[in-house]
């Protein structure tokens, strides 16, 4: 009863900040393997429970998106595709053992993006003049990889990339950034299915919780002022960080 009461509670948070600031993942992942659920499994579980929430997001910004200079949108959609199918390949040849040395360093990785997430994606948007679409490519590939592998700050790196490529309007970037993070985390999950890491009851009953916390946490959550939210997330990120190290 505990194990389902704390994976509920962390999928409906985890919704909500996703929903919000991002960050859930700070949460599902180290939930999963707190109630027992192997590393790797853990973050293919986790990642499907988050699924509904990314394809919410790009639906509601449907209207907004464009991509970003130097990429066409069938490129953006390809490039998703094929880098978040090569992050999963990735992930289900990573071993238990070598994925939990990986992860606290993923943790402490993805809560600097998310902290200092601000000031990278100003120093982003501060090109001097356009990308040459191959760089433009090999950018969006690569981020899709790290996606498929590790959802963590995610989110953060590409809208730091989508700076970096010209791309000024926010809700364009916010869009694109909900459409790639779907794209690839639906491949993802594909392939994390096809390999049998994914718990499906934990994930179906994460998704469910997710996707109200989606809806009805980020209800609550938008009235706390951005530097709350911010610092909270970080705080987390770093707490969970320092408990994979510690269990190691």
């Amino acid at each position: 009863m505990f194990d389902t009461t704390l994976l509920l509670a962390a999928a409906f948070v985890a919704g909500a900040l996703n929903a919000v600031a991002g960050g859930g993942s700070f949460l599902t992942l180290p939930a999963l393997v707190f109630t027992g659920v192997p590393p790797v499994a853990a973050n293919a579980t986790g990642t499907v429970a988050l699924l509904p929430g990314y394809m919410a997001g790009a639906w509601g910004f449907r209207e907004d998106m464009q991509p970003p200079p130097g990429l066409s949108m069938r490129a953006v959609v390809l490039l998703s595709l094929i880098g978040g199918s090569a992050g999963a390949a990735l992930l289900l040849v990573t071993p238990d053992a070598t994925f939990k040395k990986i992860v606290p360093w993923l943790l402490l990785a993805a809560t600097a993006m998310f902290a200092f997430g601000p000031q990278l994606r100003r120093w982003a948007g501060a090109g001097h003049g356009p990308v040459p679409a191959s760089k433009a490519g090999l950018g969006m590939l690569a981020v899709a990889a790290y996606g498929g592998y590790f959802n963590g700050g995610l989110g953060i790196l590409l809208l730091a990339l989508f700076g970096l490529l010209g791309q000024t309007q926010f809700n364009a970037m916010n869009g694109m950034k909900n459409l790639v993070s779907a794209l690839l985390t639906a491949i993802a999950v594909a392939i994390y299915a096809a390999g049998g890491i994914v718990e499906w009851k934990q994930a179906l009953l994460m998704m469910v919780a997710a996707t109200l916390g989606g809806y009805g946490g980020a209800r609550v959550a938008r009235k706390l002022t951005a530097p709350v939210l911010r610092w909270g997330i970080v705080a987390t990120g770093l707490v969970m960080a320092g408990v994979f190290f510690w269990r190691q």
